[in-house]
């Protein structure tokens, strides 16, 4: 499990990001948009959309992002279809978002991942796989940074194709 400061998570932006009312209640299933939260590129968004997580999605959702930040130089933070997307350089590669019981961590090409994520999600395109995760110590850090490092070696979703 990671132990993380408010620095690490962005916590305190997203104290300041987020109404106090933010909450929402969450879907029970991926079914188009996870959340009410509007798209909006950059860490303070996605901080806010976190901070508006009921517990333990919250927790969860904090500690993916930190795991992020630590394995990936030169991260970049999104909201989109309701939910937080990550990537590096060109393109998105995976998303977190909260629902009812659980948080999805999504890997656009996942199918392409080494070994290949458990759960194909309804609706989001037939390469991504993902696992869904009930809790903090549901995290397995070694994997969730290795699938990070693989999936953010090719371009992702809305990124230029690479030369060869």
């Amino acid at each position: 499990m990671l132990a993380m400061t408010s620095k690490e998570t962005g916590k305190d932006q997203a104290d300041k990001a987020a109404p106090a009312d933010a909450s929402f209640t969450l879907p029970e299933a991926m079914t188009g948009r996870a959340s009410p939260a509007k798209a909006a590129v950059g860490d303070k968004p996605v901080f806010a959309y976190i901070a508006s997580l009921p517990q333990p999605q919250r927790g969860i959702a904090e500690a993916i992002d930190a795991l992020a930040a630590k394995t990936l130089p030169g991260l970049q933070r999104s909201v989109k279809w309701g939910m937080g997307y990550y990537g590096v350089g060109d393109g998105w590669c995976f998303c977190c978002g909260g629902f009812a019981g659980h948080v999805k961590l999504m890997f656009v090409n996942g199918t392409a991942l080494d070994p290949v994520p458990p759960v194909a999600p309804v609706g989001m395109g037939k390469l991504t796989r993902g696992v869904e995760l009930e809790s903090e110590q549901d995290i397995d850090e070694r994997q969730i940074a290795d699938w990070m490092k693989q999936v953010t070696s090719v371009p992702g979703v809305g990124g230029k194709k690479r030369q060869s």
